[in-house]
């Protein structure tokens, strides 16, 4: 089992509480907490790394899903239909990453990380009414195909899931800001739960890392779903934005310094 510093640990309890807090409110809590893994543990194989940050984001988007369940109302059909479709393709996706070069991992990641960098600067009114479409055929085979695609990538890579799934239920939805987050919580929980049906029997997940980084990721869902339902989102989006900028620069440091 890993030996940790005393510095190492606090770390990362707080990239998982940030994380928590992010991913909760406006998705792509993954974009922190993964980076912060590499970043902190680069010793470690991308696979290892990969099962303990679905470790503990699960845990927090599972407080997250609940949370928002209990004050949030989005349309369930096409929500369960991508659920279903996502939770197949997850573990598939969490299968296919083992096969994984560790040095094909760290640019992939920093690549994303400006890509999503650019789509929230861009989305700045995105998602601001709520104007739900009637669920059809098409709709539940649309919830499919998402759910599917989303499904594999969480499982196979992830950060920034949450990200792609609220911009799915707007786009094809119709859903507001906040409903679209509340949904993607569902989802994003499915493939959480997929992805760790491979990467825990396989031994995977550092434990003595992964629970208590759990425990600081329920916390910062629990902070972040309450900010968002109390109109705080501004606020987590401009924390989203920096703290991205940051792991860019020093994403991108490992990247093309090593």
């Amino acid at each position: 089992m890993l030996e940790l510093i005393p510095a190492e640990l606090p770390w990362l309890l707080c990239i998982a509480f940030v994380a928590g807090l992010v991913d909760a409110a406006v998705g792509g809590g993954g974009l922190i907490q993964l980076p912060g893994l590499f970043a902190t543990l680069p010793q470690q194989a991308p696979a290892l790394l990969l099962g303990t940050n679905k470790f503990g984001a699960m845990a927090g988007t599972a407080a997250s899903a609940w949370r928002y369940a209990r004050n949030v109302r989005f349309p369930w059909r096409p929500v369960l239909a991508a659920t279903a479709a996502a939770f197949v393709f997850s573990f598939l996706g969490a299968t296919a990453v083992s096969l994984m070069p560790k040095q094909a991992v760290r640019p992939l990641i920093l690549g994303l990380l400006v890509a999503m960098l650019a789509y929230t600067l861009v989305k700045k009114d995105f998602g601001a009414l709520h104007r739900p479409r009637a669920i059809g055929r098409r709709e539940l085979a649309i919830a499919l195909a998402m759910g599917a695609a989303i499904g594999f990538y969480d499982g196979f890579f992830g950060p920034g899931t949450g990200s792609f799934l609220i911009f799915l239920f707007i786009r094809f939805f119709g859903l507001d800001f906040l409903r679209a987050s509340a949904a993607s919580k569902v989802v994003n929980l499915a493939t959480n739960l997929a992805a760790l049906g491979f990467f825990v029997p396989s031994g995977q997940v550092l434990m003595a890392v992964a629970v208590p980084m759990a425990a600081a990721n329920i916390a910062g869902a629990f902070t972040g779903t309450r900010l968002a339902l109390h109109g705080g989102t501004p606020l987590i989006r401009r924390l989203f934005l920096a703290l991205v900028v940051v792991l860019i620069a020093k994403m991108g440091w490992d990247t093309f310094a090593a």
